[in-house]
């Protein structure tokens, strides 16, 4: 995911300027940002000059007040120019909405000097936020239909989606900006078509190959240039590769260049039989070995190796925590309230992604008891951890119609990104090449 990319010769047809930025209002507790995130259609306006990139460009900026002294703001964000085929539903979640966010996110990701790209399946959103290129807060959001597991860097950002596994490339050359603020345009240049396999999380190998856990047929596959999929690893208690979500498989753990560690929420080799064990049934299994590196856990996400350590999500409790090796059990970090799927790490800081528990089958699990005992309501939004106690040190949370995210990665190096989401107008219209004249085989 770090090769050398060919310098990128950029043209295109329209531009479209993001609107909205949060203005400064006085507060009076703590240093909160709000925002509205509000559909309104693409405006066009004339091209720049060649020599920088411009692309249509479907984002929002939000002002970050200064820190000495706590401020509270509020603004109208117009999330522009995703205009690719979406679903009633999808809009309407979309609309129904409100950001929120704390007062310092802006110079924690401009001071790292990184981004944060995370998915929500439930509005078929693929949102990208970081410290900016102009000392604003840079938010975007695009339409990917289920946007599920997501891995990637400042060159290249895989997405699973509904049926597809998504290849976006950043278009720009070091030193490029578009419209002003971006550093960093995503634009989906393949599309490798699985079925509806119920995508969750995605891994790269060393050697460039792409593997994914395959939900519904229970086991760990990678592409084949012919079918769906081709199955590299099914738990040694699933009998046989059938689409009936048996163990609810849904995590990967990638150790030094290749897949290691799988969450599943429970051993059952019966149809759907997973929901029947979703408070204590959870596994972490080594795919290598097949041995179980953790059992007893609340419907486990998001496995991942880190600092010589094995850390996992248990989402049924809403605890990050690691596996000690010697005993084989969850030692809890931290408590985030909500169901929490999707962990990403830089340096000491843990970066979540939460859901509000989802009526039916995410109820009656832990996490409810410790909500209603903390007098706390569950959260849907990001929430950035420090490992040295615990703490929350930065969050974004969602209110309205938006409930559920899934996953969520680190972009470092990067500042303020885009991309422009699949079917769109701006796709169309946004053209690079590379000219290889001169290098053309005799």
């Amino acid at each position: 995911m770090t090769d050398k990319k060919p310098t990128t010769a950029a043209k295109t047809a329209t531009k479209t300027k993001a609107s909205g930025s949060i203005s400064k209002a006085p507060a009076k507790k703590a240093p909160v940002k709000r925002a509205t995130v509000k559909e309104t259609p693409a405006k066009k306006a004339p091209a720049s000059a060649a020599a920088t990139a411009n692309p249509p460009t479907p984002n929002a900026t939000a002002t970050e007040s200064p820190k000495a002294e706590p401020t509270k703001a509020k603004a109208e964000v117009d999330v522009t120019g995703t205009d690719a085929p979406e679903t009633k539903k999808q809009d309407e979640a979309a609309q129904k909405t409100s950001l929120s966010f704390s007062g310092g996110l802006q110079s924690f990701l401009a001071t790292q000097n990184i981004s944060i790209a995370f998915t929500s399946y439930q509005s078929g959103n693929f949102y990208l936020i970081g410290g900016g290129t102009d000392g604003k807060l840079s938010l975007h959001s695009s339409k990917y239909p289920k946007a599920m597991g997501i891995v990637g860097d400042g060159s290249r950002i895989y997405l699973a989606t509904l049926s597809q596994i998504v290849r976006l490339e950043n278009t720009l050359s070091d030193g490029q900006i578009a419209n002003g603020k971006h550093d960093k345009v995503y634009v989906p240049r393949s599309f490798q078509t699985t079925g509806d396999v119920d995508l969750h999380e995605v891994g790269i190998c060393k050697n460039g190959r792409v593997v994914f856990v395959n939900t519904r047929y229970s086991c760990l596959a990678q592409f084949n240039p012919k079918h769906s999929f081709e199955v590299l690893w099914k738990p040694p208690f699933i009998s046989k590769i059938v689409p009936e979500d048996r163990c609810h498989l849904n995590g990967l753990a990638m150790r030094d260049g290749a897949p290691k560690y799988v969450t599943a929420v429970c051993r059952s080799d019966t149809v759907d039989g997973w929901r029947d064990r979703r408070d204590s049934g959870g596994v972490i299994i080594d795919i290598d070995t097949n041995e179980i590196m953790a059992e007893g856990l609340s419907m486990p996400h998001s496995p991942r190796w880190h600092n010589g350590k094995l850390w996992v999500l248990n989402s049924g409790s809403g605890e990050l925590g690691w596996i000690n090796p010697d005993t084989k059990s969850f030692e809890p970090v931290a408590f985030c309230p909500g169901f929490v799927r999707g962990l990403a790490f830089h340096g000491n800081y843990a970066i979540m992604t939460l859901s509000k528990p989802r009526h039916g089958r995410f109820e009656g699990l832990t996490l409810d008891k410790t909500l209603q005992d903390k007098d706390a309501d569950a959260w849907c939004g990001v929430q950035i951890i420090n490992l040295r106690d615990g703490s929350v040190a930065h969050w974004v949370r969602f209110d309205g119609a938006i409930i559920e995210l899934f996953d969520v990665c680190v972009l470092n190096g990067v500042k303020s990104a885009m991309t422009l989401p699949p079917g769109s107008r701006e796709l169309g219209k946004f053209v690079t090449f590379t000219d290889a004249t001169q290098t053309r085989l005799s």
